[in-house]
């Protein structure tokens, strides 16, 4: 199949290349970029020296139509809402990596992102691209929007439990640790090595737009209300997130229920794993583990003092919390091996 990507040099651009230059059953025909036209694409994205010598181009429509089947949107949030209207009217699928069509109601755009979406009507056809609920879905999809990287951290760690009905529902408190990259590739004083290094930094500790998509998701699973209480920190790491969720029963619960909670939910699941380990450095998820990898490890620990459960859900936010999970909403999409492409194993020690 032939892949196109607007908006390949940013980081999650960078990292879509990186995994479908060796994919079985792809190829990559176009890359655009505004800023970067004409240069090679390992110089912007030099890990990539010596593998391609694929060149930037300018964004053109009729191009990407003669050129590609299917189409990546890489491009910052509100970029893409009124780009991708006009490649799906080309007859292209679409799998968007920005937020631009991750909400189901219009409105939300207004209260999360402060501006009024222009194509609603696109809303309703788009899938969520998180495979391990909307498998079916994303199999027949034109339209493909790929989850936020903390969205999918949480939503993962908390699916199973709401699902269960076996925790409070407008009760749930989730901290997320991100390492830099999440900020993208354009610097801002946040993201100066400087200030960024050594600390431990917390941002949009209220109203982070992710809680939009990770409520919208875990409400499918729920009859009645659902809240979710949500703040980032910004950590001292380049890749990586670890989502703590604390959670509290409505009824006793031990860890055998809490583990065939998760097996029945993420049993088969080829890129969740299931850490809770007696021995070692490594008892539970830590992103250190995941990097470079599509995985998404969940564990837990019990607090009987304060009838609290502890969830924690480790990725890499630019794997499957972006291009690893990009590319895995493609295999299923064009029906080949879930994990084509996606088989990086981490690296340790790092």
């Amino acid at each position: 199949m032939r892949i196109g990507i607007i908006g390949g040099s940013g980081y999650v651009g960078g990292e879509l290349l990186r995994l479908l230059l060796s994919h079985p059953n792809m190829e990559v025909t176009t890359v655009t970029s505004r800023k970067d036209a004409g240069e090679y694409i390992f110089g912007v994205h030099p890990n990539l020296r010596g593998v391609t010598q694929v060149k930037f181009v300018p964004l053109d429509l009729k191009h990407l139509k003669e050129n590609c089947d299917i189409v990546f949107t890489a491009t910052p949030h509100g970029k893409s809402v009124d780009l991708v209207p006009q490649l799906l009217d080309l007859g292209l699928r679409v799998i968007d990596m920005s937020a631009d069509f991750r909400l189901k109601n219009p409105d939300d755009y207004q209260k999360w992102y402060g501006w009024e979406h222009s194509h609603p009507e696109l809303l309703k056809e788009a899938v969520y691209g998180l495979p391990e609920f909307h498998r079916q879905e994303i199999k027949n999809a034109r339209l493909i929007a790929c989850p936020g990287c903390m969205a999918t951290a949480t939503i993962l760690g908390l699916a199973p439990l709401i699902k269960a009905e076996v925790i409070e529902k407008n009760r749930i408190v989730a901290d997320a640790k991100i390492g830099s990259s999440g900020a993208g590739s354009k610097p801002s004083v946040a993201s100066h090595h400087p200030e960024r290094f050594g600390g431990v930094r917390p941002y949009e500790t209220v109203g982070h737009r992710h809680i939009a998509e990770i409520e919208q998701e875990l409400q499918l699973l729920t009859n009645g209300t659902l809240t979710v209480s949500f703040s980032p920190h910004a950590v001292n790491m380049v890749r990586g997130i670890l989502s703590t969720i604390h959670v509290f029963p409505t009824r006793p619960l031990t860890a055998n229920e809490i583990w065939k909670i998760y097996r029945s939910q993420y049993q088969g699941e080829p890129f969740v794993r299931l850490v809770k380990y007696q021995k070692g450095l490594y008892k539970l998820p830590d992103p250190k583990v995941v990097i470079g990898t599509n995985f998404c490890d969940v564990g837990f620990e019990l607090d009987p003092h304060a009838n609290r459960l502890v969830i924690l859900s480790a990725i890499d936010n630019m794997m499957k919390g972006a291009s690893g999970q990009g590319i895995q909403c493609l295999n299923i999409l064009l029906g080949v091996d879930e994990k084509a492409g996606l088989g990086n194993i981490g690296f340790h020690p790092m």
